[in-house]
C-alpha cells in the first residue's frame, strides 16, 4: 500500500469531508487538499511533464474544488476522481492557451533567429519520453485520451472510471488495452 493510499484511508470518508467542506469548513478541506495533493501533483506531472505546471494544476485544481464545492459528484465515496477530471481540463485549457501564444510567437518570430529557449540545456531522458507519451496521448481519439488521463496517467480503476465516464467497466478494459496498442505504436522505444 502506497503513502498516499494510508493517507487516504486515514480520518472520515472523503464523502463526509465533502459535506462539510460544502458547508464552508476549512479544516476539512485542509484535510481532503493532504489527503489528495501528493495524488494529484503526480497526476498532473504526468499529465504535463513539468513540475512548475504540476504545481501551478494542483493549486488550480484545489482553488476550483473550493469553488465548486458544493457542485461536485464524488466517485464511489472518493473525491480523487472528480479531483483527477478537474486537472485533465484545466491541463487542457492551459495545454490549448499555450500552443495559442505558440502560434503566436512564431508569427511575431522571424524565421532566421533562432529562439534561445530552444538551445537550453535538455531535460532528462524521463522528462522527454513522458512528453512524448503526453504528445501521443494529445492526438488519440477523444474517448481513447479520456481513458488513458482516467486509467493510465492518473490510475484510476477501471470501475470507477466506469463510474465516471458513465459506461459498462468492461468498456473502459477494452479501451484501455486498445489504448495501450496504441500508445505503444506513437511512441516507439528509442533505441541508442
Amino acid at each position: 500500500m502506497t503513502e498516499t493510499t494510508e493517507r487516504a484511508n486515514v480520518g472520515p470518508p472523503d464523502t463526509r469531508l465533502w459535506e462539510q467542506i460544502a458547508k464552508g469548513d476549512h479544516a476539512a478541506f485542509t484535510e481532503l487538499f493532504e489527503r489528495h495533493a501528493e495524488a494529484v501533483w503526480n497526476y498532473a506531472y504526468r499529465l504535463t511533464a513539468s513540475w512548475s505546471q504540476a504545481e501551478d494544476l494542483l493549486s488550480a485544481t484545489f482553488l476550483t474544488a473550493w469553488r465548486k464545492r458544493g457542485d461536485a459528484q464524488l466517485v464511489r465515496d472518493s473525491a480523487l476522481p472528480w479531483l483527477y477530471t478537474v486537472t485533465a481540463n484545466r491541463a487542457r485549457t492551459e495545454w490549448r492557451a499555450s500552443r495559442r501564444a505558440l502560434r503566436l510567437v512564431a508569427k511575431l518570430t522571424p524565421q532566421d533567429e533562432r529562439d534561445h529557449a530552444d538551445e537550453v540545456a535538455a531535460r532528462t531522458d524521463a522528462q522527454r519520453r513522458l512528453a512524448q507519451v503526453v504528445t501521443a496521448i494529445a492526438k488519440l481519439p477523444a474517448s481513447e485520451r479520456e481513458i488513458a488521463q482516467l486509467c493510465l496517467l492518473g490510475d484510476v480503476s477501471t470501475a470507477d472510471a466506469a463510474a465516471l465516464l458513465g459506461i459498462a467497466e468492461s468498456s473502459v478494459r477494452a479501451r484501455v488495452s486498445r489504448t495501450r496498442a496504441r500508445l505503444r505504436d506513437l511512441t516507439p522505444e528509442d533505441n541508442g
